[in-house]
């Protein structure tokens, strides 16, 4: 293609005798074109049409506004969903979204050490409430803006509410002074953070169009871009679990992450993990938040201290805290053992609403003792390995659905949760286990599980005969952007 041509100055135009214009044009010049009607965006985009950043800066205005109706927003958002956006529409979409609301603005001092993390979602997947105040204890500075449970997922937001009086609405006054105090928050979306994307999300969890790579891609970077970042991780998931089934196509959505990014001035990395496994031994708001504290004690399952460290490590690197990822992933690991990530979580706990004794006491308590201050379920009910054999995968997908019908889930927007609700994997993959050895323990409100949901949750164990291994880590890879290269 030839390169654009820049014109020179224009030679002044010859006027006739009696034309009173001078040159110029002949007449009002054109009215700018109306905006589309949302009925008329609707159809252009089924239609497999380009939407203009005016066009999409008028449906997110509608949005916001009020003035479109739920069922236009829900065929918007599958238009999108089936016929998909280009480069410039996901980077419009990502900036109208950020530009729905409020920025945040930080001292300059901080700006080296504002940093996230983000999850496309996963089951069992808790390493925000570890990796916010592990970073926080490291020295950085952690505006998350978080999301609740999309589609068979969980939220972290939920997570943190199952926590008797933690407050996701945060003025940015107040996140502000979260991070002088503590140095990260865990908030929602609100009228004045992002209401865009708060509103497009809900509707996404309840139309089929979690799975949309520019809705995913425009909705985490539309959070970050407020929050005035200088480096973003994202996990990516892929596997039978999370939103892509395979690597290739986790991998697309980093790419497109880190390019929007690019283009939004925002430096961002993603992380390729599998989610064919929960992650960690626990799925379920509080037996999350336990688990999560289990890992902040210097303990609990390896493969979520293995996903917090990488992470965290990543991000050192990226924002200039770390000489190459290896050194921030045992900064991020000693903030676990050393008590002081835990710390930081309490301070967040009671600086966000929840009682400061309580804080203090699910800090500093065991395990039972932790129990017994969050919500439960009402019954527990185990299952036993049906044979012997080597755990070669639990899966996470029926797991995931079962809890969900049980009330740890949402199947429309607004719904209450069972906090309590959830299910503890009583072995790992790749240890060895004798039949009619209990191998899932089920936290329920019911009285007992149904004949379908007790068959779902046996087939989502996978035995094998071969000898025990050690499981491996779920972290796959790491998609940088253009200008960084692997430490």
């Amino acid at each position: 293609m030839a390169a654009p041509v820049t014109p020179g100055p224009l030679a002044p135009t010859p006027v006739a005798p009696g034309d009173l214009s001078w040159g110029g044009p002949r007449g009002p010049p054109d009215p700018p074109p109306e905006p589309k009607q949302l009925p008329e965006l609707i159809c252009l985009k089924r239609d497999g049409g380009r939407l203009s950043e005016g066009d999409i800066r008028g449906f997110v205005r509608a949005v916001v506004d009020g003035s479109a109706q739920g069922a236009q927003i829900g065929a918007m958002l599958m238009a999108i969903r089936l016929r998909g956006m280009d480069l410039e529409e996901t980077t419009a979409l990502t900036q109208a979204l950020a530009k729905s609301g409020e920025q945040l603005e930080w001292p300059e001092a901080w700006h080296q050490r504002l940093v996230d993390k983000h999850s496309t979602g996963g089951v069992g997947d808790k390493v925000s409430l570890v990796l916010a105040p592990a970073l926080a204890a490291c020295g950085c500075k952690v505006p998350m803006i978080s999301g609740r449970g999309l589609g068979h997922t969980g939220g972290t937001l939920d997570k943190l509410e199952s926590i008797p009086g933690f407050t996701i609405t945060q003025s940015p006054e107040q996140m502000q002074g979260l991070l002088e105090q503590v140095g990260c928050c865990i908030v929602g979306q609100s009228k004045k953070l992002v209401p865009a994307d708060g509103i497009l999300y809900e509707a996404r969890d309840v139309t089929a169009t979690v799975d949309s790579l520019p809705l995913i891609t425009a909705s985490i970077l539309s959070k970050k871009v407020v929050e005035s970042l200088s480096a973003l991780v994202v996990d990516v998931k892929f596997g039978a679990a999370a939103v892509f089934p395979s690597q290739a196509e986790a991998r697309e959505l980093a790419g497109v992450l880190v390019d929007v990014g690019k283009g939004l001035g925002l430096r961002v990395a993603a992380a390729l993990t599998a989610m064919d496994n929960p992650l960690g031994r626990s799925v379920g708001h509080t037996l999350e938040v336990e688990e999560a504290l289990l890992c902040m004690d210097g303990a609990g399952p390896p493969d979520l201290r293995d996903l917090v460290t990488r992470l965290g490590g990543a991000l050192l690197w990226l924002s200039g805290q770390a000489e190459d990822q290896t050194e921030g992933a045992a900064r991020v690991a000693a903030t676990l053992d050393d008590g002081s990530a835990r710390g930081r979580f309490e301070r967040m706990l009671a600086t966000q609403g929840v009682d400061p004794g309580l804080a203090r006491a699910l800090c500093s308590g065991t395990p039972a003792q932790r129990r017994q201050l969050l919500p439960r379920a009402r019954e527990q009910e185990e299952l036993l390995a049906p044979a012997d054999g080597t755990v070669e995968l639990v899966r996470a997908l029926p797991l995931a659905r079962v809890l969900h019908e049980l009330g740890a889930g949402r199947s429309r927007a607004g719904e209450p949760l069972r906090p309590g609700v959830g299910a503890e994997l009583l072995v790992g993959v790749g240890q060895r286990l004798c039949r009619g050895t209990p191998w899932l323990r089920v936290h329920l409100d019911a009285p007992a599980l149904s004949g379908p949901q007790r068959r779902a949750l046996q087939e989502a164990l996978v035995l094998s005969d071969r000898a025990p291994f050690a499981a491996p880590s779920p972290f796959a890879e790491l998609i940088l952007p253009p200008t960084d290269t692997q430490q």
